[in-house]
């Protein structure tokens, strides 16, 4: 059963917590909340302002897991504190793992102060789950794909247009890169994971996969400089950094370009055109 008094007392001082600051909003000189603003929060979480006010007040429907979920997101909890509010809410906690989409407060504060870089949080198979603004503008909106298309290893296979971001040249490393990391997955978490179900697919559907996974290859790891190929500005060398969040086999991607190249150029003018430049769609 629900804990309606529960949920509202949590969510009110989680929220009051936060600051903008937090979660990469401005402050603004006439602030006088305590913490964020429910309307705040509720932007935060994609719903309305009504119904998390709701929530707060202790009214309103029970809310869905994928609700919660996005709540968990917008606060910036914790998993203990995720699977607190979800208890609260009298629904079971997802699972953790490798398989989760909630993202760590701490990858999360890194994440907010980042809006003019190329960024995104992925999972271990290469699910899209947050863009930077400057990251939708390189690369298109990747967390729109939903079911097996979520993953950008399945997508290499699957649709072309994925290819056609990267350099003709890096096709080959790249497919067996994809191919060897699944491999590792599906060893990692086992025969009834996400990762097998992603690998029995392309094996029934694709040759050029089968072959490739044919050959047991381990152990092939990304390059740190990423070749790109924008449809509005061309040719990207970027390099690429890493940071993990072991707790959930998450990892924060961070492109950047080397000080006075093309690229780098080519960077400041999406930063300036990116709303008005088609991007590429991967």
């Amino acid at each position: 059963m629900i804990d309606r008094v529960g949920l509202a007392d949590f969510l009110r001082t989680r929220r009051k917590a936060l600051q903008p600051e937090d979660v990469g909003l401005a402050r603004g000189s006439r602030r006088r909340t305590d913490g964020l603003r429910r309307e705040e929060v509720a932007s935060l979480c994609n719903m309305s302002a009504d119904y998390y006010s709701r929530l707060e007040r202790e009214r309103g429907p029970q809310p869905s897991s994928q609700m919660l979920a996005a709540i968990a997101l917008g606060l910036h909890l914790s998993l203990d504190e995720r699977d607190h509010l979800f208890r609260l809410a009298g629904q079971n906690p997802p699972a953790r793992g490798g398989a989760g989409d909630h993202i760590g407060p701490g990858l999360l504060r890194v994440f907010d102060r980042l809006n003019d870089t190329p960024a995104e949080i992925v999972t271990e198979l290469g699910e899209t789950l947050r863009q930077t603004p400057m990251g939708v503008a390189l690369t298109g909106d990747l967390t729109r794909y939903t079911g097996p298309a979520r993953s950008i290893g399945y997508r290499w296979f699957t649709d072309p247009a994925t290819r056609q971001r990267y350099a003709p040249e890096q096709h080959q490393f790249l497919t067996r890169m994809y191919v060897s990391g699944l491999r590792e997955i599906v060893t990692l978490r086992g025969p009834d994971s996400r990762a097998a179900e992603l690998a029995d697919l392309l094996l029934a559907r694709n040759e050029e996969f089968r072959q490739v996974w044919e050959k047991h290859e381990i152990g092939i790891r990304p390059h740190d400089v990423k070749h790109f190929i924008h449809p509005e500005v061309g040719p990207l060398e970027l390099t690429c950094q890493r940071l993990v969040d072991p707790g959930q086999s998450h990892s924060l991607l961070v492109y950047t370009a080397v000080p006075g190249t093309e690229s780098y150029e080519k960077l400041q003018l999406l930063s300036v055109l990116g709303p008005q430049l088609r991007p590429a769609e991967g």
